[in-house]
């Protein structure tokens, strides 16, 4: 049992293979705030370093960070960027380890077709849920895909349906995954049936684990 503890311990503390994510809620005088993977805006002076990233320069709302000798220029309110030095990585894991957050949901920063999102897991949901916002955003070209009529709080509304190339959660990839775009504002992608399907799920207390099935 000890054992099993801190091997599960061990997944939480490991950095995530693909890299941090980095973005800029704002800038106030030689400050910028940072959010470095999904946490709270953080205040970081010019030439200062936030969890490993630096702030190198700033000119009006454009932010020069550095990561591991990289350097990426961000402009605030832009998506959150893939900067660590895993970036890039191909996905080769099995598992993965979620912690709850506030109000016991699992959240986290993961990729559609290559581009970041922060997913919420919802395991109601069908399939990925997707706002056409934040389709638009990462290039999907849901206008394609086949018409569907969705049911919410407000009434029947119309939706997209389409098979996404690639979705990944930290080190684990799933392609061919089911998705639906809706019009209505959603503040995350819900990481529905569609991908939680191919996993076997065991929730623990505040820890979700995702078990790749074969």
């Amino acid at each position: 049992m000890r054992t099993a503890a801190r091997f599960l311990f061990a997944l939480l503390l490991a950095p995530a293979v693909w890299g941090q994510t980095v973005a800029i809620n704002g800038t106030l005088g030689d400050k910028a705030l940072l959010i470095v993977d999904g946490g709270f805006p953080k205040s970081v002076a010019l030439g200062a370093t936030h969890m490993g990233v630096k702030v190198v320069s700033m000119q009006g709302d454009t932010v020069v960070v550095e990561v591991a000798g990289k350097k990426m220029s961000l402009r605030v309110g832009d998506a959150p960027a893939n900067v660590g030095t895993g970036a890039g990585q191909p996905a080769s894991g099995n598992r993965v380890v979620l912690a709850a957050g506030p109000g016991g949901h699992f959240m986290s920063d993961g990729q559609i077709n290559g581009r970041i999102v922060r997913f919420m897991v919802d395991t109601g949901a069908t399939a990925v849920s997707i706002s056409a916002a934040e389709a638009d955003r990462i290039g999907l070209k849901y206008q394609n895909g086949d018409r569907v009529q969705m049911n919410t709080a407000n009434g029947v509304v119309p939706g997209w349906r389409m098979t996404l190339n690639n979705v990944r959660l930290g080190d684990v990839s799933v392609s061919g995954v089911d998705a639906v775009i809706t019009p209505a504002s959603m503040p995350y992608v819900l990481l529905g049936n569609s991908f939680l399907g191919r996993f076997q799920m065991n929730r623990t207390n505040d820890q979700m684990i995702l078990d790749r099935r074969f």
